[in-house]
């Protein structure tokens, strides 16, 4: 994605300002910087005046900035789009994107500014579960409604009623990926996983996992758990080695999966890797070969065929000039379901909207039909993605256990 030259990356939380409704883009400066860059549309949020302002809080820069650097393009494609078409109750869209740098403090300092500041009718984000609990507190405290485009962690959206996903939650990811792991081609009798023990996302995904292995008829032959910030790995896998499983279960971050796949070749490791969502991302080539035959779960997969896909695809690559990974679609479907409740609802006040977004059903995302249940989850399938030198293909798809799963 290229980034406008008026743009640096500060040091604060309040990094870009995306100026969509009026085709302009411009940066804001952190607090107590000065002015900003660009003079900001006036906070007009429901007296009918004015654009509608969106808020969107996300990791832009550090360790996992291809996360947030995807989901903000999938919103901005879909406010966009939107906007070409009239924008909402005949006002345009406005996206304020702020970068959390990847930390929960700044996570919630990010949402509190966009909601007492620049007065956002709601606000999006974030991928990563612990940073969405951060600032979905906030929202829930100021009664704004937020919706998460890939935060799976359970804890997220019981928060309490100002908060939804639209991506599945880790029970179900731990039921897919031990569900394939004991299928075909894997056929796994004995597991072992390796999770952070430091993230909300690794650790829920892998109880989830063992639990749904076990209940199936597989057994955990070794745990073993890193923290933020480990490069070494080689104890944990040697102790993974002699314990011999058939599968080795990864529900970590990107960051982390690429220097244990490295590491586990080394080692001499041959088994096969599984793991969540959070695999996703195109830095997975830096791991060469270490990864062929591996596979993840997503919420999507760029190859299927269904027209919503490739009409997405096409339009993001139009944008763009790359194909749209997994947080990138979540993102596009977040923005649309949030355009989507403002049109239904009465008011853009926070009860109103928050309301319209509970009642979403059957909606037709990028990543599935999509259908907000009661606990403000999507109920919706998942897909798991095969490796080979770096690059993701679609390879099945797995619908929730009570829709033929």
């Amino acid at each position: 994605m290229r980034w406008p030259s008026c743009c640096s990356w500060a040091k604060g939380p309040v990094l870009v300002l995306l100026s969509l409704a009026l085709g302009v883009t411009g940066c804001e400066r952190p607090p107590g910087s000065g002015p900003p860059a660009t003079s900001s549309a006036p906070a007009a949020a429901a007296d009918g005046s004015g654009p509608i302002l969106i808020g969107h809080f996300a990791s832009m820069t550090g360790s996992e900035a291809t996360w947030g650097v995807s989901t903000d393009a999938g919103i901005r494609l879909a406010i966009k789009e939107q906007n070409a078409a009239g924008g909402v109750r005949g006002r345009l869209l406005k996206v304020i994107t702020y970068d959390n740098r990847g930390k929960q403090q700044e996570s919630a300092t990010a949402v509190t500014r966009l909601i007492t500041q620049d007065k956002v009718v709601a606000v999006l984000g974030e991928v990563a579960s612990s940073r969405s609990i951060a600032g979905g507190q906030v929202a829930q405290r100021f009664g704004v409604p937020m919706i998460t485009p890939s935060s799976t962690n359970p804890r997220v959206t019981e928060i309490g009623d100002m908060i939804f996903r639209v991506c599945f939650i880790d029970p179900f990811q731990g039921y897919v990926c031990a569900k394939f792991a004991r299928g075909e081609p894997l056929r796994a009798a004995r597991a072992a996983t390796l999770y952070n023990r430091a993230q909300a996302y690794s650790t829920g995904l892998n109880d989830f996992f063992k639990k749904t292995f076990v209940e199936l008829g597989g057994t955990i032959v070794t745990e073993q758990a890193y923290g933020d910030g480990d490069t070494d790995f080689s104890a944990q896998l040697a102790n993974i080695r002699d314990a011999a499983p058939d599968v080795i279960f990864i529900p970590g971050y990107y960051t982390e999966v690429i220097n244990i796949a490295v590491q586990a070749r080394r080692l001499g490791i041959t088994q096969p890797l599984l793991g969540g969502d959070g695999w996703d991302a195109e830095d997975l080539k830096n791991a060469g070969s270490a990864l062929d035959d591996c596979y993840f779960s997503n919420h999507y997969s760029h190859e299927e065929q269904r027209p919503v896909v490739q009409e997405f695809v096409r339009r993001y690559q139009a944008e763009y000039g790359k194909v749209p990974d997994g947080m990138a679609a979540t993102g596009y479907d977040a923005a649309r379901i949030l355009i989507d409740a403002m049109q239904r609802a009465p008011s853009l006040s926070g009860k109103d909207l928050a309301a319209a977004i509970a009642a979403t059903k059957d909606f037709p995302g990028v990543t599935g039909i999509i259908t907000i249940d009661a606990q403000r989850n999507a109920r919706k399938p998942a897909v798991i993605l095969k490796l080979k030198d770096g690059k993701p293909s679609y390879f099945a798809t797995i619908e929730p256990p009570d829709q033929g799963g």
